[in-house]
């Protein structure tokens, strides 16, 4: 499968990469009924061209995904206007996946989090227990 970032070599693409790997928030941004963008802050784990995001299930974003699945994601800048990484993707709830307390590199990746905000990754698991699947289509 060929790779939707920039080729390896490029400044931007390993800064990209690097972000994907070690940021712990990226805004997700979906469509509300109205049209309206719906950006929030959320934990993901990037997996080789695409993002695993867990959320509650009742959550507005689900409602808009199944709506209208394009979505996009975008890291904060770095307070002066630059380091802008925006992704384009199609989500999909996808209850084949794994629950949270179960993805070894995703509550590796938000211990910390985890501990000071549920106290355990299965609670934090029956919480956030519909996990969404995008898959990037463009970075820039």
């Amino acid at each position: 499968m060929t790779s939707v970032l920039p080729p390896a070599s490029t400044p931007f693409s390993e800064r990209a990469l690097q972000r994907l790997r070690d940021e712990k928030i990226i805004w997700l941004t979906t469509t509300g009924a109205d049209g309206t963008p719906q950006p929030n802050p959320v934990w993901f784990l990037w997996d080789n061209d695409s993002v695993l995001i867990y959320s509650l299930p009742n959550a507005a974003r689900i409602r808009n995904i199944e709506r209208n699945p394009r979505v996009a994601l975008n890291f904060d800048g770095n307070g002066r206007g630059g380091d802008i990484i925006i992704i384009v993707g199609e989500a999909r709830i996808n209850p084949d996946e794994l629950p949270a307390d179960q993805m070894v590199a995703y509550t590796e990746k938000y211990n910390d989090f985890i501990e000071r905000s549920f106290g355990t990754p299965a609670i934090f698991a029956a919480e956030y227990s519909t996990p969404l699947r995008i898959t990037v289509l463009k970075v820039r």
